[in-house]
């Protein structure tokens, strides 16, 4: 059921193998069919695997030849073949892709992939007023991804119609590095699930007594929030108070004479009365309960490994979601339960100001870039007298790329862009735009969604001869909204790209370091690491890496060499850098 190779593959196309493939041979729907393609995506080779066979084919590949995989969804092949002890080393994910190529604006001819509809997994339109906000917030995101279509002619085809954008693309080369750093993330994902973050329950446990008291029954709340919850009540001076339920505390709130309009905590923090510090204190401890207590303890840890699900693209700038396990908001208390394997350490890295930098580097701002050379950016403008502290630096910059023109902000931004017009006028390009509804692009492709209907009809509504006062101002307030989604759209996307480039470029690195010969091997990683420093953690920029003790070193300078790398391959020789903060230690304690 194997033909012989007429030429070595340059990409292997996987999928589930057709029943008319195999002879219409009852029982057989569950082999694997893997088709060989050369450069110019013509087959020369197919051959139809049972599930057992395939991860020893793809080792004897990975060992002749390294093609690119191609997968329907990498978390559907992937951990298969991690578990088998099998690591590749490139691979084509046709979900991502797809989401990329759909809107890209450097596709010029979007028909046959938009309708492709089968393989759609993201939203498809940009949220309007008040959720636009919402959308650079990383959450958990349950169940969003639909199921694609693993069957084999079915991969093929989606591959013929993205090859096709791809070589008709205004730009192919910064489109194919994009689907490359993507295709690698969904790599690294499945391989940070496998490996699993090293963690200390015991120290967890110590942290959550300390902060809630000891663990309680079942259902019932732990002793120090009982505690604090009962100094609220006796604040409020009731008795029957429920802090758990918004709309019945709203109301003890009220009768107890404090005027608020939401239990948010910025706007409780705006009272003076006794209830509100105790109040504050029993939310953190609510929040800590529900997100991170001794449930998520048992659910999402064991065998001293935890193992969230990553979502690569699962935002729509191209920043990472989770689909579980709450990877992207683990609290900072929580952090020294990340603890190395005994023998082990763990090298923890962050660039500082990735967002600003990036901006500096795709706008050509020279200024800018000069501003953060070597240093702190945000310090950097205080040397430079264009603001007089540290905070004031970090309000202006988060204003300009956020578009905030109230407040501190408004009063700042003004000076930025006097001192770094490039930048700044990008941002406020990049706002235009999408106040008028139309799209922006990161710096390798990736576009913004269209605007949704609700946004057209307010946008109509203020346009017809007799639209009332109420209906222009509801347009302007939804123009505004979309014109800052737009604005920082072309920035966290690109500082989201650069760190897939990051990503995908240091673990490499890794994969190259030699496996260390160890009494103490961390085995919970799974076969693939359980010898060499790997990937272990990523937080938009941010990764951790657990290396054995002897291979720590090499690990560090393996991250600081793909940072380096990264801001080549986007930028060229542009004079910005991203300096990392590292530390090498036991313990994660940092957040």
């Amino acid at each position: 059921m194997t033909s012989p190779d007429s030429a070595p593959a340059a990409w292997c196309v996987i999928g589930r193998a057709p029943d008319r493939a195999l002879g219409g041979v009852r029982g057989m729907g569950s082999m694997i069919a893997v088709v060989d393609l050369d450069d110019a995506r013509q087959r020369i080779g197919s051959h139809h695997l049972g599930a057992d066979e395939l991860p020893e084919f793809v080792r004897s590949r990975e060992a002749q030849s390294r093609p690119r995989w191609v997968f329907s969804d990498t978390p559907n092949w992937y951990p298969a073949l991690l578990a088998a002890g099998v690591e590749i080393e490139r691979c084509y994910d046709l979900r991502l892709t797809h989401a990329i190529l759909m809107r890209s604006e450097l596709v010029t001819d979007h028909g046959a992939v938009v309708a492709a509809q089968e393989w759609d997994a993201g939203p498809v339109s940009a949220p309007t007023a008040p959720e636009a906000e919402a959308l650079f917030e990383v959450t958990e995101r349950r169940s969003h991804i639909k199921t694609v279509p693993h069957d084999i002619e079915s991969a093929l085809a989606e591959f013929s119609r993205q090859s096709t954008a791809l070589q008709t693309a205004s730009d192919p080369g910064r489109l194919r590095l994009l689907l490359a750093a993507e295709s690698a993330g969904g790599l690294v994902a499945a391989e940070m699930q496998a490996a699993g973050v090293p963690w200390d329950v015991a120290e967890h446990d110590r942290i959550l007594a300390e902060e809630l008291g000891p663990r309680p029954a079942r259902d019932a709340k732990p002793a120090k929030m009982l505690a604090v919850a009962e100094e609220v009540r006796a604040a409020l001076d009731d008795p029957r108070a429920n802090l758990d339920s918004h709309v019945k505390l709203l109301h003890s709130l009220h009768a107890a004479g404090i005027n608020v309009a939401s239990t948010s905590k910025w706007e409780l923090e705006q009272s003076e009365h006794p209830a509100i510090a105790p109040l504050l204190q029993y939310k953190k401890q609510s929040r800590l309960l529900t997100a991170n207590g001794w449930h998520w303890l048992d659910e999402w840890v064991s065998e001293g490994r935890y193992r969230p699900v990553y979502v690569p693209g699962g935002v729509v700038t191209g920043r990472w979601a989770a689909s579980g396990g709450g990877a992207l908001q683990i609290p900072r208390q929580l952090r020294p339960a990340l603890r190395a394997d005994p023998g082990w350490r763990l090298v923890s890295a962050d660039v500082a100001q990735l967002e600003p930098r990036a901006l500096a580097a795709m706008s050509g701002d020279a200024a800018m870039a000069e501003a953060g050379r070597g240093r702190d950016l945000y310090s950097g403008l205080v040397d430079e007298g264009i603001v007089g502290t540290r905070q004031e630096a970090k309000i202006a910059v988060l204003g300009a790329m956020y578009g905030s023109t109230t407040g501190d902000s408004g009063r700042l931004v003004p000076r930025l862009r006097t001192s770094f017009p490039a930048a700044m006028g990008l941002v406020d390009s990049a706002a235009e735009v999408g106040s008028r509804g139309g799209v922006v692009s990161t710096w390798l492709g990736r576009t913004s969604p269209v605007p949704g209907v609700g946004w057209r009809r307010v946008q109509s509504a203020a346009n017809q001869f007799d639209a009332t006062s109420q209906d222009e101002n509801r347009a302007r307030r939804a123009a505004g909204d979309q014109g800052r989604f737009t604005r920082n759209f072309v920035v966290q996307g690109t500082a989201a790209e650069w760190a897939l480039a990051w990503l995908a470029d240091l673990r490499l690195r890794l994969s190259r370091l030699p496996a260390v010969d160890d009494r103490s091997p961390g085995t919970a990683s799974g076969p693939v690491f359980s010898r060499r420093a790997h990937l272990v953690f990523f937080l938009h920029d941010e990764v951790i890496v657990h290396a054995p003790a002897q291979q720590a070193e090499a690990a560090a300078e393996a991250i600081r060499e793909a940072a380096a790398s990264a801001g080549k391959l986007l930028f060229g020789n542009a004079p910005v850098d991203f300096p990392l903060d590292l530390t090498i230690s036991e313990r994660a304690a940092k957040g």
